[in-house]
């Protein structure tokens, strides 16, 4: 394994092990704050830090790049996939709705291969499937019935496996910077347009946890967009079941929750199918090499999308 391709899988476990920290703070402000509202701060926070650290050449470069209608496209279809997911989630049991969302990292895999252009190894098939196994024992999804719930989650991981492969087709060319600077201006506006209506006046407790919200999230985005860039799209399939033994992690420490032996015979499963990529990314075969399908047209971002 390259020095890159270490880096961008050390990102990758860094991006979800940040996501559960920002997970873990909404969960504490949804009690008493709109989610949209916290969506609203979350977005403004990295849209601030994204514009601040880029300057006036990222604001030049985002007027000028000829992927705008890629990068927008990849905003709305992650605010499309975020509504669905929070919506089913007000129905589905956590390990079923755990369960259907990480069917994502299956979809990238595949889409991989096709869109991409990705040389997919049996070794990275087993990793991956390997992890879904471990989600299932983790989950407990048993028993999930056919619904309209069932179906939105399915298409919020249909969207993100889809959001993946144009993270990674963008980040060949332009920046993460430039790529959360579209994203989070496409999710502050919507959102505060929504949040406008059923706006509630932060306390002195929700303001700094709104602002550590913004925070993390813009430290998880910028990981995992840096990850993209660095390794291939199957690679990081495989890292994004890492994020559930960082929820499991994260709410032994925060919120006392014990895992029962079945979870933790899924996150064995998690681990070692990590431990499986890590030791096959070691040796690369002859025929693995990346074969990205690289639009030339600099001037035409249609291909990308």
């Amino acid at each position: 394994m390259g020095r890159t391709s270490k880096l961008g899988i050390a990102l990758g476990l860094l991006s979800y092990g940040l996501f559960c920290v920002h997970d873990a703070g909404v969960k504490w402000l949804v009690v008493t704050t709109p989610v949209w509202q916290i969506m609203f701060f979350r977005s403004l926070t990295v849209l601030a830090g994204s514009m601040a650290i880029g300057g006036r050449p990222l604001l030049c470069r985002a007027v000028a790049t000829p992927l705008k209608s890629a990068l927008l496209a990849r905003a709305l279809l992650m605010m499309t996939a975020w509504l669905c997911f929070y919506t089913a989630s007000r129905t589905l049991p956590l390990g079923q709705l755990t369960t259907l969302y990480f069917v994502a990292p299956l979809v990238i895999t595949l889409l991989a291969a096709r869109l991409l252009g990705e040389h997919v190894t049996r070794a990275r098939w087993a990793a991956v499937s390997i992890g879904f196994v471990g989600v299932m024992f983790a989950s407990d999804p048993f028993g999930v019935r056919v619904s309209l719930a069932t179906g939105l989650v399915l298409a919020a991981a249909c969207m993100w496996a889809y959001g993946v492969i144009l993270m990674r087709r963008i980040a060949r060319r332009e920046t993460s910077l430039l790529q959360m600077l579209f994203s989070n201006a496409v999710f502050t506006v919507l959102s505060g347009i929504v949040s406008a209506a059923t706006w509630h006046p932060p306390s002195g407790i929700e303001l700094p946890l709104l602002l550590a919200v913004g925070v993390f999230g813009g430290l998880a985005q910028f990981s995992v967009f840096e990850a993209a860039r660095l390794v291939q799209a199957s690679v990081l399939a495989t890292v994004e079941y890492s994020a559930l033994i960082w929820a499991f992690l994260l709410g032994f420490a925060v919120f006392g929750d014990l895992p029962d032996p079945a979870v933790l015979t899924g996150a064995a499963l998690i681990a070692g199918a990590g431990v499986l990529l890590v030791i096959t990314e070691r040796r690369p075969s002859p025929g693995t090499a990346e074969r990205e399908v690289i639009p030339t047209a600099l001037n035409d971002d249609s291909s990308i999308v």
